[in-house]
């Protein structure tokens, strides 16, 4: 209500401006019309007087008979004399009169032909129009003078029919503002009740369109915005759902060698195993659940890290291919053990990035393809520089992903294969790290995979971290 009074108040100020400066507009033509009008019609009497004067005889005797005509309407008649000098008058005598030369109606006369001035008359005591003309026929300037008011005089008669037709005009636009102003603030008024009527469900929100464009853009953004809350609370949602997911997992994951752990050393420490070779057997069985956990815990650390991006990260110039000679010098065991050949085909190049990150994204990715191969499966890895970006593709011929996996490889402790993944020692966070390496450098990473015929791993990372 507070928005349609102010607009209400602003249209009706503006109107009567406007009025008011329409009446001034109309009172300034109309002044200047009738002015214009009245000295048209003076002009016209002179030159009819100068037709019938003759300047060779007596001008006062035949100005003193025109004094009936120009006292019936309070007007005089002068002759003027070039040098300025009053020859003749019907109002007063000549003789008596001043020099009118400097005049400002004569000066005119003389200079132009013809020219008019209001000015108050000292003789008469009003306000008087005067209108002179230089005579066609003589070197006299002739003048008329009449009482003028201007619009003054039909401003009684003007005034009753200019108030009728303001009111009405100020009735019609205010009725006008009244709708337009509805116009508008119905459009506002809808969107602000369906914006109260949602409990939640954002998809109910519908707005009629209006016939102006900038209502539809409110309406529009508050859709838009609505969309945009959706999605936020759907994130959130799903985020909600990951961490609960993520803990879940954790915690089963730590539990199990935990488990282990803890049987084998009740086992050890009630003196129930005497053997000394299966006392060997269970504590390396209880180092390798150890060794497990570490790096269970190590990888987690890591998301947590790469997520929240608060330790401090040291960047250096990382040689990639000294780096995967490491890697695959450390996994020479676990691929002869499997019967597995590495082909690495590296252009010599540096990137700037932190190389412990560089180490577990190429360990994850070459690990994985060496874990799921079979005997006697390949690994090609292949690493250039295109476009100040360096280009790594890590491509295996083992058993695939199949493709209703492909969307979920790089969720945490997401496994294709459980049961083989758990045989290989798997944390299930070896591609949700290289997720998240890759997007910590604002890199790009894609998967091509067929079940039974391998898979292909492209990460492509900016050469400037």
């Amino acid at each position: 209500m507070q928005m349609r009074r102010a607009l209400l108040k602003k249209f009706a100020l503006v109107l009567l401006a406007a009025l008011f400066l329409n009446s001034l507009i109309f009172y300034g033509a109309s002044s200047r019309s009738i002015l214009n009008s009245t000295r048209e019609d003076m002009l016209y009497i002179l030159e009819s007087a100068d037709s019938l004067l003759e300047y060779g005889g007596d001008l006062n005797g035949q100005v003193a008979r025109l004094e009936l005509v120009t006292d019936r309407y309070d007007s005089r008649l002068t002759v003027i004399a070039a040098d300025g000098s009053v020859a003749a008058d019907t109002g007063a005598d000549a003789a008596s009169l001043d020099n009118h030369l400097g005049r400002e109606e004569v000066e005119a006369a003389l200079a132009e032909g013809s020219g008019y001035a209001i000015r108050r008359s000292a003789t008469l005591g009003r306000t008087m129009l005067y209108v002179a003309m230089r005579s066609a026929h003589s070197d006299n300037v002739l003048r008329l003078a009449v009482p003028y008011s201007g619009m003054r005089e039909y401003l009684p008669l003007l005034f009753p029919a200019a108030m009728g037709s303001f009111m009405l005009a100020l009735a019609c636009s205010i009725a006008a503002t009244e709708r337009f102003v509805s116009s508008v603030t119905r459009p506002l008024r809808v969107i602000s009740r369906e914006m109260l009527k949602v409990r939640g469900d954002y998809r109910s929100l519908k707005f009629e369109p209006s016939p102006y464009p900038e209502i539809n853009v409110i309406a529009d953004t508050t859709m838009e915005m609505s969309r945009d809350v959706e999605e936020y609370l759907a994130r959130i949602e799903k985020e909600k759902q990951i961490r609960q997911e993520f803990f879940s997992n954790a915690s089963h994951e730590l539990k199990t060698p935990i488990t282990s752990i803890q049987g084998y050393a009740e086992l050890l420490e009630g003196g129930l195993i005497r053997d000394e070779n299966m006392q060997r057997d269970f504590a390396g069985r209880i180092k390798k659940e150890a060794v497990r956990m570490t790096g269970l815990i190590n990888d987690i650390l890591m998301i947590s890290r790469l997520e929240t991006k608060e330790a401090e990260v040291v960047m250096t110039d990382v040689r990639v291919s000294v780096l995967l000679e490491e890697i695959v010098g450390g996994l020479k065991p676990q691929a002869a053990a499997g019967q597995v050949f590495i082909h690495i085909d590296c252009q010599p190049l540096m990137i700037r990035a932190n190389a412990q990150h560089m180490r577990e994204l190429f360990t994850n990715l070459i690990g994985n393809a060496v874990k799921y191969n079979r005997p006697g499966g390949q690994v090609w890895v292949n690493v250039r520089e295109s476009d100040r970006q360096m280009v790594a593709r890590v491509r295996d011929n083992g058993v695939g992903i199949p493709e209703d996996s492909l969307d979920r490889i790089f969720e945490r402790f997401y496994r294709v294969d459980k049961g083989r993944s758990r045989k290989q020692g798997g944390t299930g966070l070896g591609l949700s790290i290289v997720k998240h390496i890759v997007g910590y450098y604002h890199g790009t990473i894609r998967v091509e995979s067929k079940l039974d015929e391998g898979s292909e791993f492209v990460v492509t990372l900016p050469m400037e971290a």
